[in-house]
């Protein structure tokens, strides 16, 4: 009974790749050297054919996909980009690097921020002890479209792994404030100056928080003013009238204790100092 169902699997593999094979030979070899590749089945079932050697054979797919990407004269490489990087993923889950090169290949060739997300959180899925896949995600949303949100997500997830490097934390508490998440950035902040033993790290956290409580404060000042203007169809001619008014309880100063700033005529307010030069 056994020898028959190993004969039926043998059989339908053997047709399976002999269609295979038709395929790729109706394939120009001149114009995309090596690219049957991109017709082998997925990762998941083309283990099994490897008779244990599946973790050579993902070296070998590896080294063909970073020539191929490197032929500027493929036009349609970019197709089967996410194909060829999820068989070496199925191939040999711990093998790190083809996820941060397909990534890279995907974010700076493909110019597909969306592709280079799949393959590092691919990554994450089967090394979930890795940050450098959700920290390298949160790199390209911050730097390539400027995507706080996104950024602070990965952030969040790479911060949480451990052996993740310091840097992390800022890099979070700095997407946080970037999408006026404050709460979350002066906790952040906080924490990173309080267990900072770098005096350099120190004061960066320090102007963070500066950074942090003015923008805080500074909203609240403003949204009094318009509540004044509301009230009473101007501006107030100093920030004392919206303590005077009721509209604030008192009036906010910043981090070193310095009152803001602020222009009757544009309602401007800011701070008293340069949060990097005090």
């Amino acid at each position: 009974m056994k020898k028959g169902i190993i004969a039926v699997i043998l059989t339908v593999s053997l047709v399976a790749f002999m269609a295979l094979k038709i395929k790729v030979d109706t394939i120009s070899r001149e114009k995309i050297p090596g690219s049957s590749i991109i017709y082998l089945p997925s990762g998941k079932y083309l283990k099994y054919a490897t008779f244990g050697y599946s973790s050579l054979i993902a070296d070998l797919i590896y080294l063909w996909a970073i020539q191929y990407y490197s032929n500027y004269s493929i036009q349609d490489r970019f197709h089967y980009l996410d194909h060829i990087f999820s068989m070496i993923a199925e191939l040999d889950p711990r093998y790190l690097d083809p996820y941060e090169i397909g990534a890279m290949i995907a974010v700076y060739e493909a110019k597909d921020l969306n592709l280079a997300f799949k393959i590092l959180d691919r990554g994450l899925e089967k090394n979930p002890d890795q940050w450098i896949f959700p920290f390298q995600a949160g790199h390209y949303a911050q730097m390539t479209i400027k995507d706080y949100k996104i950024a602070q997500k990965y952030y969040k997830k790479a911060m949480e792994i451990p052996g993740a490097p310091p840097i992390t934390k800022r890099l979070y508490a700095n997407a946080a404030f970037n999408v006026g998440d404050y709460k979350t950035a002066w906790n952040s902040w906080k924490e990173v100056y309080t267990k900072a033993k770098d005096e350099r790290i120190k004061k960066i956290a320090s102007a963070h928080l500066y950074r942090v409580k003015a923008a805080i404060d500074i909203k609240t000042i403003k949204e009094a003013i318009e509540k004044y203007k509301q009230r009473f169809g101007r501006r107030p001619q100093a920030l004392s009238q919206l303590v005077k008014a009721g509209l604030l309880a008192s009036l906010p100063r910043d981090l070193d204790g310095k009152k803001y700033l602020y222009n009757p005529q544009t309602g401007e307010v800011k701070a008293p100092s340069n949060s990097w030069k005090r």
